[in-house]
């Protein structure tokens, strides 16, 4: 029996046929570049969210780089960000012109650790951007606390989180915005590329409205510079439909946690403590060890096939060689880059598969 890291097969057999008609909608109307499916689509994700305002976009890192212009953030601008993230996090800040501060994980957590973040902090810090990495919110009281003190805006990465609670509340409304990717391998994914943002601030939805079409609010009048980020008709729909069965899914996911939480008893094998008050949708389960090289050999020997996020946190990549970190500077996020492995993880994964990643974990 493979077992594989992520199956998408699985889940479009189930929704092929609802997915072709509403496809099929959108082309019958030509409807294909935003439109009323699009924004169909953003009225139920807001909703979902328990925002007041949902802006659909082309992708993720472009959430990320659009709510940093509707922040006016720029050149000289500095942002707080954590070390161990998908490179894109870092890279909306670098978009506009500023300059991503990084900061260290938490070791039990793996998130964000905000007795760190203080000490960062310069005249000219704007801003926070928090990820709920996996899909486990980050502990955004504290996050959230010093961003008030300091008068900085909070920016939630909600890439992996789609669905995630804290404190009872879904993320993505605790901060200024709250940025989404819909990649097809996301919790809540379209069929091709697709991001979101969701925000309480009606000048903030305005301004994003206005960058991703352009920089314009009336056609062929434009404001500011403005770029082609819209989120495109057959994705919206694709998601409208998924959007009905999120909920469905992460309650999978966390099933999924609680067979791998409570059976897997290799004292070599760490997991990520959840935060206080947090639920996560566990986008991702991911394990650390000592000797990950040994541990994904073992597994694949054994036809159980896992993923690496991330190998190389953001400080020690190329593209950021300019800022001069170097190994050593984040022992945390270091380690986690050097030991972290992710397991099967889906919502079509069957009880069966799950026990046997767990019997073969155990035998390592």
């Amino acid at each position: 029996m493979k077992i594989p890291f992520f199956d998408l097969k699985r889940q479009h057999a189930r929704l092929k046929k609802e997915i072709t008609e509403a496809i099929t909608v959108v082309m019958d109307d030509t409807a294909f570049s935003g439109g009323p499916y699009a924004d169909e689509f953003e009225k139920s994700f807001a909703k979902y969210c328990s925002t007041r305002h949902a802006v659909g976009v082309g992708s993720g890192t472009d959430a990320l780089h659009l709510v940093m212009r509707a922040l006016d953030i720029g050149p000289g601008d500095e942002v707080i960000l954590p070390a161990n993230t998908f490179i894109a996090t870092a890279w909306g800040i670098s978009y506009v012109g500023a300059k991503p501060v990084f900061v260290d994980c938490d070791p039990d957590t793996w998130n964000i650790d905000p007795s760190k973040i203080e000490a960062k902090i310069t005249e000219r810090t704007k801003a926070i951007i928090g990820v709920h990495l996996y899909g486990q919110p980050f502990d955004i009281d504290a996050v959230q606390a010093i961003a008030q003190k300091h008068l900085l805006k909070l920016v939630e990465d909600c890439a992996q989180a789609q669905g995630a609670l804290y404190n009872g509340r879904k993320v993505g409304g605790f901060g200024v915005a709250g940025c989404f990717s819909f990649y097809p391998g996301k919790n809540l994914g379209a069929y091709g590329e697709a991001g979101g943002v969701v925000t309480n601030d009606p000048s903030i939805d305005a301004r994003l409205r206005a960058l991703r079409n352009h920089g314009s609010t009336a056609k062929y009048y434009h404001d500011e510079l403005g770029f082609n980020m819209r989120l495109d008709g057959i994705q919206a729909a694709v998601l409208s439909v998924k959007l009905r069965y999120l909920d469905e899914w992460n309650a999978r996911r966390r099933a999924i946690a609680r067979m791998y939480l409570e059976g897997i008893r290799n004292k070599k094998i760490r997991t990520q403590k959840p935060e206080p008050g947090a639920e996560s949708v566990y986008h991702l389960f991911v394990v650390a060890t000592k000797d990950r090289d040994g541990l994904k050999k073992h597994l694949e020997a054994n036809d159980v096939w896992p993923g690496i996020h991330y190998p190389v946190p953001c400080h020690l990549q190329k593209a950021y060689s300019h800022l001069g970190y170097k190994k050593g500077d984040f022992p945390q996020s270091e380690a986690l880059a050097d030991g972290c492995l992710s397991l099967p993880m889906f919502p079509e994964l069957t009880d069966e598969e799950a026990l046997r990643v767990i019997e073969v974990i155990n035998r390592y």
